[in-house]
């Protein structure tokens, strides 16, 4: 059985009381998996969400000519596959891993059971949902105001945190479809940070050399 201590971490399981708590969590199993492989497809039927316990997924859509844009890249801690849960739809995106990695699956029955037992526990939902909804308008508005190479600046430093040193935990295609460029593009303002001494590169570890220049270009 999952420990509990990443369910206590979720938005949505946070407030649950121990007996709560202890309902979902043994109606959860831990999945591994693989580099590539993919949890749920696009349109796929829903009847679990999921706990990043290790490794990082990447949420993506593609277009009908397969090109792929990654909207969001969950990584240890993070809860997704959700939405089903409450519209009944099916899934807006396709999930799979990007590295070998351990996600903690949740039947949906237990969690809707909990709702219907104290609807009070969806506030807790309408946080999660609206914490959603201001990460897709950021996203929207660095479409709308940042070109590729201060999108492209933005995914850097998220993906670096607090260090100045990090591996790239994707493919440049990848990142390609985080930015929402051609990966030509993409490498093209990476050769220019790292032409202007804000960033070095050795293979896919970077280093970031100016920070304050390059959170400048990404605003």
């Amino acid at each position: 059985m999952p420990d509990t201590t990443l369910f206590r971490e979720t938005t949505l399981f946070a407030s649950l009381d121990d007996g709560a708590l202890s309902t979902i969590v043994e109606a959860s199993t831990d999945r591994e998996l693989l580099r590539g492989d993919v949890i749920f497809r696009e349109d796929d039927e829903p009847d679990e969400l999921f706990i990043v316990k290790s490794g990082r997924i990447a949420i993506a859509n593609k277009s009908f000519d397969r090109r792929e844009s990654m909207v969001a890249l969950m990584e240890p801690g993070d809860l997704f596959g959700e939405m089903g849960l409450f519209d009944g739809h099916g899934r807006s995106a396709e999930a799979r891993a990007l590295e070998t990695s351990v996600v903690i699956a949740v039947s949906y029955e237990p969690v809707r059971q909990l709702y219907e037992d104290d609807p009070t526990l969806l506030w807790r939902v309408i946080e999660m949902l609206a914490g959603r909804l201001r990460n897709m308008d950021a996203a929207l508005a660095d479409s709308v105001f940042l070109d590729v190479t201060g999108r492209t600046a933005k995914r850097l430093l998220d993906l670096a945190g607090e260090s100045d040193e990090f591996s790239l935990p994707i493919t440049q295609e990848e990142l390609a479809g985080m930015v929402g460029a051609s990966r030509e593009r993409v490498n093209k303002a990476i050769a220019q940070f790292i032409r202007l001494g804000w960033i070095e590169q050795i293979d896919r570890t970077y280093r970031i050399t100016n920070r304050e220049q390059l959170t400048i270009r990404s605003r």
